[in-house]
């Protein structure tokens, strides 16, 4: 599932379900993360947001940006060989 932009032409691949190790940490104190909240787009929206190797999936409660190849080895190598 695409969870984010990037601002570079290139995908980050990245493991949401592994929690990132949370050694050395400072006291929060006043500078707290902030995250911002999530965009909501529409049907139309998302049709001109996706790209070529991406998908969008449309359930009765949700509508989803997912890649087309979900291994990202395989994904690689396809990349590869169209250069």
């Amino acid at each position: 599932m695409i969870i984010g932009i990037n601002g570079s032409n290139e995908d980050i691949e990245i493991n949401v379900c592994k929690e990132k190790q949370l050694t050395n940490n400072r006291s929060v104190g006043e500078f707290a993360l902030v995250i911002s909240p999530s965009v909501n787009m529409s049907l139309e929206q998302y049709l001109n947001f996706l790209e070529d190797d991406e998908l969008l999936e449309i359930t009765p409660k949700n509508l989803r940006l997912r890649k087309k190849i979900l291994d990202g080895t395989l994904r690689y190598r396809l990349s590869r060989k169209g250069k």
